[in-house]
């Protein structure tokens, strides 16, 4: 146990952010860079080394939490690292992206605030980074197996690296023209700096992973010819189909995608454009969506300078604490939560549905007009009276995801078996019906976490490694039908 007192005599503290009107004017993380160095051995000496460590439930990667929290509050950092990256790939993801389930699953938040995990977490991983720690693990020999990824998200990295350490020969085929995913394009800089994508994939080439960019599968790459050329297939496409919003005025311009919207600002930053082709510069702005997507979204619109941001979500303001009932612990509430982008600036507006929009002479969309509602049996319905419109000069959809891509002719051309949700089937071993095809992440779960992606991933990893060789010591932190505690 790091300190037997530590959870009585300290209190929960995080990371500083750096001050609004510093950190709006330029694209880096919004932490004060170095804060977490002087509290976060103390807050790991919280940690109370449960009999029942539920934060292991809490977290589908099985991260051995108690353990790394031992290490750092003895300053044992290299021990810390090592047990970090027993269960988990990227930790500098996941350290930064992630809700953190495992703090909601804490014993600690029972009663006090809960241990700092995810900054513990974050922290460990840099300080790798930082003393050069983290080095290539290369195969000690090839299986003279090969295996082709289809897409580098979470998922499709997570399942790559552990099966190009397990000896196979790896190659992981990505559409846009550079790797990662939505962590490459959907995830701001200001969340997380691509920096900390670009030193993994080195450390995976070192490692021996392929990468082909640029190159879709069903229509560069026929997925016969795929299957002819490697021995097995992971598909790690995500979930991809945006819900839309079927509202008189949708076609105007000036109504977006999130993602549509999100990955320009990203391109920006890699020096691909001067300015976004789609800015908020200017522009009254509102964001569909509560979720971290549309957060995404505000924060973006505030550094591109937008005249005001308001954010509408459908449904009811959430609680500011966890409801015992309906929410009990160790279960993932859903909470009011004031983001970093929330921080900057603009309105937030609950039980409401935008009706339609209206444009100008040219097309361009200049108003949304909205209703309150309420939910009878389980369904929004318009509130009469309660009729509105706001100033909308672009409009982002940032309402989820419904499933994987239908069009580009993976699951067509592969023959792949769809569930009842819309995602692609699988087996406990995340097979599909295809002998030697495979699927993890959000293409198989439906839109999920960075932290299942990377469980799913492993997992993946496993079940190829086994139909490859007839067996695997490759961990498998989760299965398909794992449905506890679900986020």
């Amino acid at each position: 146990m790091a300190d037997p007192k530590g959870f009585l005599t300290h209190g929960r503290e995080v990371a500083v952010s750096r001050p609004v009107d510093e950190r709006v004017k330029d694209w880096n993380e919004v932490y004060v860079p170095g804060s977490l160095l002087p509290i976060i051995s103390t807050q790991a000496s919280r940690c109370m080394d449960c009999g029942i460590p539920f934060c292991h439930n809490g977290c589908p990667l099985g991260n051995l939490i108690p353990e790394w929290n031992d290490f750092a509050y003895r300053g044992d950092w290299s021990a810390a690292a090592e047990r970090l990256h027993a269960t988990n790939n990227f930790p500098e993801f996941t350290g930064r992206l992630c809700p953190a389930p495992c703090e909601s699953a804490c014993v600690l938040g029972i009663g006090r605030q809960p241990v700092t995990i995810k900054n513990v977490e974050v922290s460990i991983i840099d300080r790798a980074w930082d003393s050069g720690a983290v080095r290539p693990r290369v195969p000690e020999r090839l299986s003279g197996k090969t295996v082709a990824v289809i897409g580098s998200g979470p998922a499709g990295l997570a399942a790559a690296q552990q099966l190009t350490r397990a000896g196979h020969t790896v190659a992981v085929y990505e559409r846009a023209d550079r790797v990662g995913g939505l962590l490459r394009y959907g995830i701001p800089e200001f969340k997380m700096e691509k920096r900390h994508i670009n030193r993994r994939i080195e450390q995976m080439r070192a490692e021996g992973t392929r990468f082909r960019t640029g190159v879709e599968i069903g229509r560069d790459i026929t997925a016969t010819d795929l299957r002819k050329r490697y021995d097995a297939v992971v598909i790690a496409a995500g979930a991809t189909t945006a819900r839309d919003l079927p509202v008189p005025g949708r076609e105007l311009t000036g109504v977006y995608q999130a993602m549509e919207y999100l990955p320009l600002s990203n391109k920006v930053q890699e020096g691909d454009y001067v300015t976004a082709p789609v800015s908020a510069e200017g522009k009254h702005v509102v964001v569909i969506g509560g979720g971290d997507t549309g957060a995404d979204c505000v924060g973006t619109a505030h550094r591109q300078g937008a005249a005001s941001v308001t954010q509408l979500e459908i449904m009811p303001r959430p609680n500011d604490e966890r409801h015992p009932v309906d929410q009990p612990w160790p279960t993932f509430p859903i909470l009011y939560k004031v983001t970093s982008a929330h921080e900057e600036g603009g309105e937030r507006v609950y039980a409401a549905a935008t009706t339609h929009f209206e444009g100008d002479e040219d097309g361009q969309v200049q108003w949304l007009h909205l209703a309150e509602v309420e939910f009878v049996d389980g369904r929004p319905v318009h509130k009469p009276g309660t009729e509105r419109k706001i100033p909308a000069q672009l409009v982002t959809l940032a309402m989820g995801f419904t499933g994987t891509d239908q069009h580009n002719g993976l699951v067509d051309q592969f023959g792949l078996e769809l569930d009842a949700r819309g995602n692609i089937a699988r087996d406990a071993d995340f097979a599909t019906n295809v002998p030697g095809v495979f699927v993890a992440g959000d293409a198989g779960r439906g839109q999920s976490l960075i932290v299942w992606a990377i469980a799913e991933g492993r997992s993946a990893a496993r079940g190829v490694d086994r139909f490859l060789t007839g067996a695997s010591d490759l961990p498998a932190p989760i299965r398909p039908t794992d449905r506890s505690l679900m986020v």
